[in-house]
């Protein structure tokens, strides 16, 4: 029984642990446009995200996503659905930078993304995989 125990917890504890530091809602603004994006909290082995993107009172693109344990790749990855498309997934790739990062080199655009935190501020960024036709975001919670 002990060694059952011991093995379970073992077990859970090599997962990969979903970003808390994500969780909750965003904005960014530069130049009339903005961008919203809220996560919930990790629960069950998921996060669900949300984005919208406008200039001023326009919706020009929204997108549903979700960050969660895939236990065939042994890791976390990232799953996006922009503007009610089919789903793209991009596995977790560990590495020095700060934060999260996932990628996909199969998909057109993006190849990669990244999310970090520095201080109060989230960060996001997209890019092909080599780093080119990179966009940034930098987000504060709302009100702030």
């Amino acid at each position: 029984m002990w060694i059952l125990l011991a093995a379970t917890a073992l077990q859970a504890s090599a997962e990969p642990a979903l970003p808390e530091w994500l969780a909750g809602c965003w904005e960014s603004s530069s130049e009339g446009s903005w961008t919203e994006e809220c996560w919930t909290a990790p629960r069950a082995g998921i996060m669900l995200g949300t984005n919208r993107t406008g200039t001023g009172d326009r919706l020009d693109m929204f997108e549903m996503m979700q960050i969660g344990t895939v236990p065939q790749a042994s890791g976390l990855a990232f799953w996006a659905a922009p503007n009610g498309a089919n789903r793209t997934m991009f596995l977790i790739e560990p590495g020095a930078q700060p934060g999260l990062t996932f990628v996909n080199p199969k998909n057109e655009y993006p190849q990669r993304i990244r999310y970090w935190r520095e201080g109060e501020a989230l960060h996001a960024e997209i890019s092909l995989l080599d780093g080119s036709k990179k966009v940034s975001w930098r987000f504060s919670r709302p009100g702030r």
